[in-house]
């Protein structure tokens, strides 16, 4: 079975207009692929997608999770065969503790009639919490409800590294950040990399890149993969910016 984030000749559209072009990337277990690209070119589109989101219309391609059809997968069976998502805007659920929502989200991953161990699940979100520099009070308060920017990608981290997900998608985690967050968010991902867990990051900025160095970055433009290297290509395109590369695809 191939072991990887499989995406192959992926088209999208939204309200008749198409924004993903036959996208296909392949990112395989143990490692972390960073898609860079300007505003309007189908980054954040391509994370939804994956995720589930019902506004968006697929009309052609495929996307295989370690084999297995994830277009075929509601949003819940996604999340359950190990695919994470942390949002660009993180949202806000009132009424919901984080203890809650994080015993809830892995209650839900086990077999029928099991139970989580307390104890256990305490230990191990006030340890990770600890990783992230979050005061322990967090654990009672609302999901991002109040949140400063920074609390928010903190907590979508603090998730990640409870649900110990297969693939994880990050959008735009460093959007909002100031650098000692970026460093204790980055330093968060760092600690969940594995030989067994592929990373999509997706970010409009190398700085990123810095913290969390990727085994392979990707051009996105005009829905499309336009170009792939290692990481002195995201010091290239701070350097000389998105235009360069489309004028050398024109050349």
């Amino acid at each position: 079975m191939n072991q990887s984030l499989s995406i192959n000749d992926l088209h999208v559209s939204v309200d008749g207009t198409e924004i993903i072009k036959g996208l296909t990337l392949d990112i395989p277990k143990g490692e972390v692929h960073a898609i860079m690209g300007p505003n309007g070119s189908g980054k954040s589109t391509l994370a939804k997608v994956l995720a589930g989101n019902e506004e968006y219309e697929i009309t052609g391609g495929s996307v295989l999770m370690d084999g297995q059809d994830l277009l075929g997968m509601e949003i819940d069976e996604r999340s359950r065969a190990g695919l994470f998502l942390a949002f660009q805007y993180p949202h806000e659920i009132p009424g919901v503790s984080n203890a809650n929502f994080l015993r809830a989200a892995l209650q839900a991953r086990l077999p029928k009639g099991e139970e989580i161990d307390a104890v256990a699940f305490y230990k191990q979100m006030y340890a990770r919490m600890d990783e992230l520099e979050m005061d322990r009070k967090f654990t009672g308060r609302s999901v991002n409800e109040g949140f400063s920017g920074g609390e928010k990608k903190r907590n979508e981290i603090l998730q990640m590294m409870m649900l110990e997900p297969t693939y994880a998608i990050l959008d735009e985690t460093d959007s909002g950040l100031d650098i000692d967050a970026l460093r204790i968010v980055s330093q968060g991902v760092n600690a969940m990399r594995s030989p067994e867990r592929g990373f999509l990051v997706i970010t409009h900025y190398q700085r990123l890149l810095d913290y969390i160095v990727p085994d392979k970055v990707h051009v996105m433009f005009d829905g499309r993969i336009i170009r792939s290297g290692d990481k002195e290509l995201a010091l290239e395109l701070e350097e000389k910016g998105y235009d360069w590369v489309k004028e050398e695809l024109a050349a």
